[in-house]
């Protein structure tokens, strides 16, 4: 991994490349960008987090805000990492400074979901990997046939 690589907010040019992460690792179709990324340039940046790894190329996003009506509960809505670098511990370092920014602040746990598919069983065994537990399973939430997993770590 590259020494000079970074971890740094997101800023309006690094768009077209997320939205190239997002469709390369078919999270949701990359028009939903504009409206998703809104509030963080209209100047909510402490509530709608968008953090990117930057090792010169832009290989990963992750996106996180505070779940309503809690004291100190974040869920991560995204996380994704150029395909062709998975496994090479940026979703893994975008996770651990999303944890340390957040109990720093003075955040309590964190939320992270995704599909119960076949096809997300690494995705599932990344959070199993870090420490998250695995906190609930909402059956057909998605779709029919697809669950919601939703995982948890207290923070601090």
């Amino acid at each position: 991994m590259n020494d000079t690589a970074s971890i740094r907010a997101m800023t309006r040019e690094d768009l077209p490349r997320i939205g190239e992460l997002v469709d390369a690792n078919q999270m949701f179709p990359s028009e939903m960008l504009p409206d998703m990324t809104a509030p963080f340039f209209e100047g909510e940046a402490e509530a709608h987090r968008w953090i990117v790894f930057d090792d010169g190329q832009l290989s990963g996003v992750a996106y996180t805000v505070p779940e309503a009506m809690t004291d100190g509960a974040w869920n991560t809505l995204l996380i994704c990492v150029d395909p062709a670098r998975h496994g090479a511990g940026i979703g893994a370092r975008l996770m651990q400074h999303i944890e340390a920014d957040l109990a720093s602040g003075g955040g309590r746990i964190l939320l992270v979901e995704t599909s119960g598919k076949p096809e997300f069983e690494r995705t599932r065994g990344f959070y199993d990997m870090l420490g998250y537990e695995r906190e609930a399973r909402i059956r057909d939430y998605y779709e029919a046939g697809d669950d919601k997993v939703v995982f948890r770590k207290a923070l601090g």
